[in-house]
């Protein structure tokens, strides 16, 4: 398990957008540990931070975007791709316009000064999503498959592309593979710049995007290749659609170690892919916490909590991240009380008390506070609850807690409710925190 990695010190990069033109400069900061990628839109009043995972992808065509609100900065597939290829986990890009630069349409610039920086371990260990299964989504005649490891001790991402074009076209059939590594990337992948038809070009033209762009800071295919240009690799474009992918693979929020296979696949069923992945990787961890050891029992839970037959909603507690994050389970069979009557002949376990358990998971949580020992967390005010499905007996309820804010008398946290990996139920849940003796 290799080590996290960030860059030694800042460096600074300027050029305009691929699509807007607009001039744009860009400072790259190393990040802390843990922390991933994250895009700060720094002429916005306050700053707009944005973390690059796939939750904040906004729909575009040709290009990724993500958005906090109403702020939004196009074309970052590039950048994530460079870092991906190089191995760099956390850093802050920030920016002063709402598009990265565009450059010759490769991310070999943005490479060499990620090298420049110089590249360092950080004193936290890499934790990857290896592939377990067999993953796929289609669009059409498009597809992407994820295999694991051919080599069970692998530790790298290998990606095939398979390209299909007009056969009669200049661009044709073109099919590449290549295992991700900092040399191999920067070799036959960085260089590798984007490309359009000239039709394709013609269109983005007339609806005001890349009017800045002659024929040398692109690639643009004519009928008998690219115009005013040369190609840097015979099969350039499917090196340049690998690119992207891996720009895109970055949203997942770690590396990814197995084989991915594409097919005609575009930003959007990269987006889609990505959430599948998440989707995988979030039920090996809940499966994961099932089997683990319990890191407070029951006996430990009721040291914590004051609750007790029939209020008492949490059977063992699972991971603790210090005072940052709880996880627990409870149990549901149909001895509950509460199924008595809620309902005969349709047992349904009451929302009201899905949300008292993850009130006590953060009672909890905020316990993992020093200053919190020997006190009790009453709730004081829920916001944002939602249910999501019903649970029933023979259900087992994940319950997560995250901080939000916590001081010496109250406390704010986050609770999430998942069965089998579905979300049941979340909310906002603050708590007023009182002596136990008080009580």
């Amino acid at each position: 398990m290799r080590p996290q990695h960030t860059i030694a010190h800042d460096v600074e990069l300027d050029g305009r957008g691929l699509f807007t033109g607009e001039p744009v400069h860009v400072r790259v900061r190393p990040g802390e540990p843990n922390t991933g990628i994250w895009f700060i839109r720094t002429d916005q009043n306050p700053p707009v931070s944005i973390p690059a995972i796939v939750e904040n992808v906004s729909k575009r065509a040709r290009r990724t975007s993500l958005r906090n609100g109403t702020v939004a900065i196009e074309t970052v597939e590039h950048a994530l791709s460079a870092c991906a290829g190089l191995g760099l986990d956390n850093l802050q890009i920030e920016l002063n316009a709402n598009e990265l630069p565009g450059w010759d349409g490769s991310c070999l610039p943005f490479v060499e000064q990620l090298r420049s920086a110089g590249l360092t371990d950080q004193d936290a260990p890499l934790e990857p999503f290896v592939v377990d299964d067999v993953i796929r989504v289609v669009e059409g005649d498009a597809e992407l498959v994820a295999l694991p490891p051919l080599d069970p001790k692998s530790e790298v991402l290998e990606i095939s592309y398979d390209l299909d074009y007009d056969a009669k076209g200049p661009i044709g059939h073109q099919a590449y593979r290549v295992t991700i590594t900092p040399d191999n990337f920067e070799a036959n992948i960085a260089p590798a710049r984007t490309f359009v038809l000239e039709r394709e070009a013609a269109d983005l033209r007339a609806a005001g995007l890349g009017t800045h762009l002659s024929y040398q800071d692109i690639l643009v295919f004519g009928e008998e290749g690219p115009i005013e240009n040369r190609l840097r690799y015979p099969d350039e474009c499917v090196r340049h659609k690998i690119l992207d992918l891996l720009g895109d693979l970055v949203l997942f929020g770690r590396p990814i170690v197995g084989r991915v296979y594409a097919r005609k696949s575009g930003h959007s069923l990269n987006h889609e892919f990505v959430r599948a992945l998440r989707d995988r990787y979030e039920e090996q961890q809940r499966r994961s916490l099932i089997r683990r050891k319990p890191v407070l029992d029951i006996y430990q839970v009721q040291r914590i909590l004051p609750h007790r037959y029939p209020f008492l909603m949490i059977d063992r507690i699972v991971e603790i991240e210090g005072s940052r994050r709880v996880v627990g389970l409870k149990n549901v069979t149909i001895n509950e009380a509460f199924f008595q009557g809620h309902y005969p002949g349709e047992p349904i376990m009451p929302g009201v008390l899905i949300i008292e358990a993850l009130a006590q998971i953060g009672g909890v949580l905020l316990s993992q506070e020093l200053e919190h020992k020997g006190k009790v967390a009453v709730l004081l005010s829920l916001d944002k609850v939602k249910f999501r499905r019903a649970v029933r007996p023979g259900d087992q309820l994940l319950l997560e807690a995250v901080a939000v804010r916590v001081r010496s008398s109250t406390g704010h946290v986050k609770g999430r409710a998942t069965v089998a990996g579905d979300l049941a139920a979340e909310a906002e849940i603050k708590f007023i925190l009182t002596d136990a003796e008080a009580r």
